[in-house]
């Protein structure tokens, strides 16, 4: 029985123990950004509208560039069996949120945990634990991994090409990077064409082979998504090649900020990796087999760095393989740890493990109050309806509310609404048919506010414990009519 055991916890352990870290994550901070948006808002319009496709959120709110349903599909299809369940116990809507991200994180955690088993069986059962060691002590990975962004849904099929790549399933590698870049994301060409170039400079594979099996892929997943995506979008599209137009020829990224070459290296990276950072580096030099499979990551990281616009998000696909780089050196540390100068680098390395792992507590916490309009709306729907009446209650969600924690699945049933109307002028308001308005106004003409949920505004470095203090302020307004009486009179907390 004890073997049996043991045995589990070989297979499983670590499974649940990153399981585990991501579903806190997810249970703790349910909310989504507007970079989630699109995916979220598909589906629970594929849950909750199914066919009725006119109810669709994105036909209303297109967004700036059109993204593709079908990681919505496949998450929703596979939620689906749970959130009926859940239906049938009359739970609320934010419990299929929940059970969306958990679905999602089950999907990726499957294609890291396929990475991870390669990485085992290639390096040892010991590289597969730092490889596990860092990716817990490290926020970004497991607080994204549930999260429905285009970069996270390229990254299970990247993590798979990952694993195919350690097997010697070159052409296979090939296919998924492939799939990745036509269906999800477009900038994921950048990783493959160094991969790919790197597999004809080794003869790992053949060009006239490559060209015939990559020629399938390729017009099967533009197939497959013009399909989905003609239906769902109601016009001929192929998302990923209007999102290639619009980032790379029109350059209308930048729109959204600019950082400089270097920002990857000295901002996002550092964030992401923490102590993996500095180790992954080392592993170029403690083992001549990394360089084949860091320098074309590398490279991905290098010819993104081109690109005006720059986001920690854009470069997740490299973290994992930066992870196995720094796994093969922590272990080789930790084997020579009792000897010479390699004693000095487990201590640092032991200091980094700790370092990081409050950097994650810093980042956790920051991100637990940088969704102020979803915790805003959750109040309300708590103090804004007494149950005895079915009078409306008409909630307009403005812009800024909109794109920080609001999606459908926070949304109540009759008799509340919602709106998203856009543009409307503040001195508007007081002319409309609102019970209530979430804000970023603090003033409000026509109406009085009732309430104000804190979000993360910066952090300051100061001397003694703790030595970062996170700085909150003011970032949603809940305002309630004057005109309607029931809700005046109840007892309002107040904005101050």
């Amino acid at each position: 029985m004890a073997g049996k055991s043991w045995k589990f916890m070989q297979n499983y352990g670590y499974d649940l123990l990153l399981g585990s870290i991501a579903a806190f994550y997810v249970f703790t901070v349910p909310y989504t950004k507007v970079e989630e948006s699109f995916n979220m808002q598909a589906m629970h319009d594929i849950i909750y509208h199914r066919h009725h496709l006119d109810m669709y959120d994105h036909l209303e709110f297109p967004g700036v560039v059109p993204r593709t349903f079908i990681g919505a599909w496949l998450v929703s299809i596979m939620a689906s069996p749970i959130i009926s369940i859940m239906s049938l116990l009359s739970l609320p809507k934010i419990w299929s949120l929940i059970a969306v991200r958990l679905m999602l994180g089950c999907i990726l955690l499957s294609t890291l945990r396929f990475f991870r088993v390669q990485i085992r069986r290639k390096f040892g059962h010991q590289v597969e634990a730092f490889f596990v060691i860092f990716s817990v002590v490290q926020f970004h990975l497991l607080f994204y991994c549930t999260r429905p962004l285009p970069n996270v849904l390229a990254l299970g099929l990247v993590n798979m090409a990952y694993g195919y790549w350690l097997k010697g399933c070159f052409y296979t590698v090939l296919e998924f990077l492939i799939a990745a870049t036509v269906i999800f994301r477009c900038d994921m060409l950048l990783l493959l064409c160094p991969i790919g170039f790197e597999l004809l400079l080794t003869r790992s594979v053949s060009l006239g082979k490559a060209i015939t099996r990559c020629f399938g892929i390729v017009l099967l997943s533009i197939g497959l998504t013009i399909l989905v995506d003609t239906i769902m979008w109601r016009k001929f599209l192929w998302p990923e090649f209007e999102v290639f137009w619009f980032n790379s020829v029109l350059n209308r990224s930048s729109e959204w900020g600019v950082h400089p070459f270097y920002w990857y290296f000295t901002s996002a990276l550092p964030r992401s990796l923490l102590a993996a950072y500095p180790l992954f580096m080392l592993g170029l030099l403690l083992d001549r087999r990394m360089l084949a499979y860091v320098l074309p990551v590398l490279a991905f990281v290098i010819l993104y760095s081109k690109l005006p616009h720059k986001e920690l998000r854009f470069v997740i696909s490299s973290v994992p393989l930066f992870n196995m780089s720094a796994a093969i050196s922590a272990s080789r540390i930790y084997n020579n740890r009792r000897k010479g100068y390699w004693r000095l680098l487990y201590m640092v390395m032991l200091g980094l493990l700790l370092i990081s792992l409050g950097c994650t507590v810093i980042f956790f916490v920051a991100s637990y109050d940088n969704y102020p309009s979803g915790y805003a709306l959750k109040k309300l729907h708590q103090m804004g309806h007494s149950g005895n009446t079915t009078e409306e209650i008409l909630v307009h969600i403005d812009t800024f509310s909109a794109m920080n924690g609001i999606t459908h699945f926070c949304e109540n049933d009759p008799p509340w609404r919602y709106s998203k109307e856009e543009k409307i002028p503040i001195d508007e308001f007081q002319h409309r048919n609102f019970s209530y308005l979430l804000n970023k106004h603090l003033q409000i003409d026509g109406f009085r506010c009732l309430f104000s949920i804190d979000g993360f505004s910066r952090a300051r470095v100061q001397k003694g414990i703790p030595p970062i203090l996170l700085i909150k302020e003011p970032k949603v307004y809940v305002h309630g009519a004057i005109n309607n009486k029931d809700f005046m009179n109840r007892n309002w907390p107040g904005c101050f």
